[in-house]
């Protein structure tokens, strides 16, 4: 199985949420055979869309000449794209969306009605993709964090994904912190696992990871300086 990683957070492999992944991807890793390449973003010359639509026009030919015409075809060539990123301004970080912006080619003018919407035809094979979205922000709980960015991603994957967010993320960067952390990332592995032999997480699991480490209000008092 080939898995892109694409890694939204500047901080690259230090990111909170890159933790996650690994654990995730690690998990995987014991239930089948996997091939993993990861992207930081960051590092990527990637131009902003201009929103000609050149490229749904002309075969998926993009104005620009950059790094995006690489990743396109790797995007084409795996079978799970995992966006890693931290929650910025209650969506993804600019240079994520940029990339995302700039899969156009993949698509062209014309539109076909899709249950209750209508979606680009595609100009490229990508049914065969899934798609898993890692968030993780520095909020004590995801109450009024999380759900437009997980609203965005259902709207632009609407079939094959898989969304876990997670609030209290700093706290894998803190080693004090591995006696709740390390569990918690034992249960991101068997999310892995269960994900590698299925392609979905259990409903156990999940709620499981969507229990903080810790209570939030302790959470929101470290933070603050509180003892």
């Amino acid at each position: 199985m080939r898995i892109l990683v694409l890694n939204g957070s500047p901080k690259r492999e230090a990111s909170d949420t890159m933790h996650m992944t690994r654990a995730f991807l690690a998990g995987m890793g014991e239930a089948t055979e996997t091939q993993v390449h990861t992207i930081h973003v960051i590092d990527k010359h990637i131009e902003y869309c201009t929103g000609c639509f050149a490229c749904m026009r002309n075969g998926g030919k993009c104005i620009h000449d950059d790094d995006m015409r690489d990743i396109l075809e790797e995007i084409l060539l795996s079978d799970v794209l995992l966006f890693n990123f931290p929650l910025y301004g209650y969506g993804m970080p600019a240079p994520l969306k940029a990339l995302l912006d700039r899969t156009l080619p993949l698509g062209n003018m014309a539109m076909r009605k899709v249950g209750d919407r209508y979606e680009h035809i595609p100009q490229a094979d990508f049914s065969h993709l899934r798609y898993v979205m890692i968030c993780g922000c520095g909020f004590p709980g995801s109450k009024n964090n999380f759900e437009g960015m997980v609203r965005q991603f259902e709207l632009m994957f609407p079939r094959e994904h898989t969304i876990l967010t997670v609030p209290q993320s700093p706290m894998f960067n803190a080693p004090e912190a591995e006696a709740v952390t390390k569990p918690f990332l034992e249960v991101v592995r068997q999310a892995g696992r269960e994900y590698a032999h299925s392609g979905a997480i259990t409903p156990a699991t999940m709620e499981r990871l969507h229990t903080p480490m810790i209570p939030e209000e302790v959470y929101a008092r470290i933070v603050n300086g509180g003892a």
